[in-house]
């Protein structure tokens, strides 16, 4: 393409009038460079369309899956290798899922015993620090008065008396209950805890002789063992 232009400053000047042509043949040569260009990417996208999906193999390299022609061009050989191959890889596949499996299950068991005993135990520290009310009144229970005591610390016994069998009721309403612990009783390691051992000709060996503390239980867990004395 031949443009012949005049400038108004020059006229008609043949060496400007040809780098002008020059100019306009370079752009036109650009633009076809271009277009080439555009038309070898839609050529490059259209053939990678026709080819299916693209995939991934194990070491991140992208690979098209293969069809029935590249499975029938495999020998009988080559064919029984991929196939032992892939069921390794089920195989490990189905035992990595069954152990996930058994650990969910092992977490699920592990939650509901211990939603289980939050609930059982729940007033756990509460009846340990009532442990301490009991004690109190059970050893003032205990007294002996003198005889002729003035009428109204008689009074006073009693009503301690009352106070005590009320808050035993309500203990053993939780689940709150006594250490089997007394003179005969044999000793239990796992209830009892000897505080001393005594020689004694009339309880046997290894048997309690006298309670110092009771120890209590919250259904089936311990409180706080019994303070006893062990015959040696």
């Amino acid at each position: 393409m031949t443009t012949k232009q005049i400038d108004p400053e020059f006229g008609e000047n043949p060496e400007h009038a040809k780098t002008v042509e020059d100019e306009t043949a370079s752009d036109d040569t650009v633009i076809s460079k271009e277009a080439r260009e555009v038309e070898s990417t839609r050529g490059k996208n259209q053939e990678t369309e026709s080819q299916g999906p693209e995939k991934m193999d194990e070491d991140g390299n992208s690979s098209f899956g293969a069809d029935e022609d590249d499975l029938a061009s495999l020998s009988p050989t080559e064919l029984a290798d991929a196939l032992k191959v892939a069921r390794s890889q089920i195989n490990e596949m189905k035992d990595s899922f069954l152990r996930a499996k058994a650990e969910m299950e092992n977490i699920r068991r592990r939650s509901q015993n211990e939603v289980v005993s939050a609930r059982k135990y729940a007033i756990e520290g509460f009846a340990q620090e009532l442990l301490n009310v009991f004690d109190s009144l059970d050893q003032a229970a205990q007294v002996e008065l003198a005889e002729g005591a003035v009428e109204a610390v008689v009074k006073m016994k009693e009503g301690l008396g009352l106070t005590l069998k009320q808050m035993e009721s309500v203990m053993n309403k939780f689940a709150v209950t006594e250490v089997e612990a007394g003179p005969g009783v044999k000793f239990d390691p796992e209830q009892h805890q000897a505080i001393s051992m005594v020689v004694s000709d009339q309880v046997e060996s290894n048997h309690i002789i006298n309670v110092m503390q009771k120890g209590f239980l919250l259904k089936d867990r311990l409180l706080r063992p019994a303070m006893v004395v062990v015959a040696s």
